[in-house]
């Protein structure tokens, strides 16, 4: 696999962005909802450890799908194993929960990050287990978190990334799919929309992003040596990145209630992180 296939940038002020409103699960000051889900989690709180489990079996059936695709989206411009690597990181995943989920969300990420960063080789491994490894971190130990949380969590595993590496948005790299879906998360946060259209458009924003690095030269990784040849291919860190953004949204749509509720700020309140500018 291209070591540009994610790798993050420094991005200094995204970082402290990051670690000034990451903060413990639970704590949903300010954050409000007018009614809870059936099943779901559109109060404060609300999104538990079954949540993140549906979330990473949606990874694991989504990428074994996908694996050809990655595979053959890395074979352009990189090692040729993306697909293959990611399948088997997330089928780990998916073997370790079947033999004892966590009982938090927090936890639950960091197994999801700790697994990835044994299993997956090339960039991949190192660069999403940091991301879920921050991502539980920032989460703490509360057993349920608000969708404020859910973004602030995010938030942290990209400012993992970019810790890991050098990339910024436009470098043709996961940060060009994450980047973006995490400011569409914030701003729908910020409007108070219900989880499971709030990741939606999230999952958007993050398929428009990989798909607008295909006109871009890669700047980063292995990609970056073909110069103008790597133009006209999409980065297979992007691509897997909206991915595992799609596979957010169909489990919250699954366990966190339908569109129309509102699980956010107040009118006249903010989220809990400020939405990130440009890289």
């Amino acid at each position: 696999m291209s070591d540009t296939n994610g790798t993050g940038g420094t991005g200094g002020a995204h970082e402290a962005n990051a670690a000034n409103h990451t903060t413990r699960a639970g704590t949903a000051s300010g954050v409000s909802s007018a009614s809870g889900a059936a099943g779901g989690t559109a109060d404060a709180g609300g999104l538990d450890a079954a949540l993140f489990a549906a979330w990473a079996e949606e990874i694991a059936a989504a990428v074994r799908a996908d694996r050809d695709r990655l595979t053959a989206l890395d074979s352009a411009i990189g090692d040729a194993d993306h697909g293959a690597n990611l399948d088997r990181g997330f089928t780990a995943v998916a073997e370790a929960l079947a033999g004892g989920r966590p009982d938090t969300p927090g936890a639950l990420l960091s197994l999801v990050g700790n697994t990835l960063i044994r299993k997956v080789g090339g960039a991949s491994g190192p660069l999403y287990g940091m991301a879920f490894r921050e991502a539980g971190k920032a989460l703490g130990d509360a057993p349920e978190v608000s969708l404020a949380d859910l973004d602030a969590a995010l938030a942290a595993g990209l400012a993992g990334i970019r810790r890991l590496g050098s990339a910024a948005e436009g470098d043709k790299t996961m940060v060009d799919a994450l980047a973006p879906a995490l400011r569409a998360l914030t701003q729908a946060v910020q409007e108070g929309l219900a989880p499971a259209e709030a990741v939606g458009a999230a999952a958007e924003a993050a398929l428009a992003g990989a798909q607008a690095t295909i006109p871009m030269q890669a700047r980063k990784g292995r990609a970056s040596y073909l110069g103008p040849r790597s133009l006209g291919h999409e980065d297979p860190g992007a691509a897997s990145t909206a991915l595992i953004v799609r596979a957010l949204h169909a489990a919250v749509s699954r366990t966190a209630g339908a569109p129309g509720e509102r699980s956010g700020p107040a009118p006249g309140e903010t989220s809990r992180r400020a939405p990130e500018g440009p890289a």
